[in-house]
């Protein structure tokens, strides 16, 4: 891999990171904050733009670039499980089990969306 790809990665990967930061703190703040519908927001629209890249068959660097540095640096499993745990403990099984539940289901279908649209594309 080039240094040139290498720098893409990391300024990419910077500047995912914080959209992620700022999208989840806007939705946060005009929401109510015991339900993680930040974390919601970031990764239902991660979702989405894999699947758009997925559907315009993109391989190689461009790939590499758009998928694992932009959009793998913006998304965030981590935190949604983190979330979804302190749902659990603060909230009880069942805000963890919507958490999850609702999680999955706008994912996958903000992925499938996506890839119709770049398949279109």
């Amino acid at each position: 891999m080039s240094l040139p790809v290498w720098a893409g990665v990391a300024l990419l990967g910077g500047f995912s990171a914080i959209a992620r930061f700022v999208l989840d703190a806007w939705v946060t703040a005009r929401t109510e904050r015991r339900f993680p519908y930040g974390t919601l927001a970031v990764n239902s629209s991660a979702s989405f733009l894999l699947g758009l890249v997925v559907g315009l068959s993109l391989t190689g660097q461009a790939l590499l670039l758009a998928g694992a540095a932009t959009i793998g640096s913006y998304s965030t499993f981590s935190t949604w499980m983190l979330e979804t745990h302190r749902l659990d403990k603060d909230d009880g099984r069942a805000a963890a089990i919507v958490n999850l539940l609702v999680s999955l289901v706008i994912g996958v279908g903000a992925a499938a969306v996506g890839r119709l649209i770049g398949a279109g594309l």
